[in-house]
């Protein structure tokens, strides 16, 4: 199935948290002069048009992006991840929002790799144009959950791996878990960040429970914002599941969460959770 377009729902509250919390990853990867390589096994299209008519088919964004736009209190880490976004938006008009390789492009250094899976033709295209003259990056029209362990370990022995895969299909949820497993066993010591949709049916927690169980270095972030709608289902929140974390990202974040659900909340319920094991 290649029904999921992400332009659906680019820059709701799912992607304020993922993509907030990549920028700091990256940004600590940063500290090492060492050069690193990041895997992105589901890019997508790499930009998306606020002003589309996907985007405002749901208009996910105002519930996501658009409630940080002119916030005056913002913390640290969220003002670097705005700041990110105006950046994208020279004319001011907030019309562009950037997936997960614009927010990797606009964070690493000119000695660090790119490597960008995506299996969607048209979204794939996007993304090929997107990064046309781009020499850091290398584009694969393939699976990133096959694909992903020809990779490892790569030749700097340093990577973020980035799986944000859409579980259109409920086996999503176990290639995820087989993607890890396999990548552990080649190259144990990148760091390994999984993006999971919080539904009604609660899939995400047997996904938890097997990710936990790779590894005794993992940190959970998840948010919940949203209750199901009238027929009872929807995407309540959502979460990263990391292994091998930096070590300064659960307190870090500990000053960014209560701002960002309060902000983002959509019911008087909303919720988050950050969970850190540590061997």
């Amino acid at each position: 199935m290649l029904a999921y377009r992400h332009a659906f729902h680019a820059g709701n509250h799912a992607d304020v948290l993922k993509h907030c919390v990549l920028q700091q990853v990256l940004a600590y990867m940063n500290q090492k002069d060492k050069p690193y390589w990041v895997i992105d096994t589901h890019a997508g299209a790499g930009m998306y048009s606020l002003a589309s008519d996907y985007a405002n088919k749901k208009s996910e964004y105002k519930d996501g992006i658009a409630r940080l736009w002119e916030q005056n209190d913002l913390p640290e880490i969220l003002q670097e991840y705005v700041d990110l976004i105006r950046v994208c938006n020279v004319k001011g008009d907030w019309t562009l929002y950037p997936g997960s390789p614009e927010v990797i492009r606009r964070s690493i250094r000119a000695d660090d790799r790119v490597r960008l899976f995506e299996l969607h033709p048209t979204d794939f295209a996007i993304l090929e144009d997107h990064f046309e003259r781009d020499r850091q990056a290398k584009l694969f029209k393939a699976d990133g959950f096959a694909s992903l362990k020809a990779l490892l370990p790569p030749p700097t022995r340093r990577a973020v791996i980035f799986m944000d895969p859409p579980y259109e299909l409920k086996s999503d949820y176990l290639k995820v878990v087989e993607a890890l497993r396999e990548g552990i066993k080649r190259f144990a010591e990148g760091v390994y960040i999984v993006w999971y949709p919080i539904l009604t049916r609660g899939d995400h927690i047997d996904l938890i429970e097997s990710l936990s169980e790779l590894s005794n270095k993992t940190l959970n972030i998840s948010m919940t914002v949203q209750e199901p709608d009238q027929d009872g289902f929807g995407m309540l929140g959502s979460g990263l599941f990391m292994i091998n974390p930096p070590w300064t990202l659960a307190e870090s974040m500990q000053t960014v969460m209560p701002y960002l659900t309060e902000h983002l909340a959509q019911f008087e319920g909303a919720s988050f959770d950050i969970s850190e094991s540590v061997a």
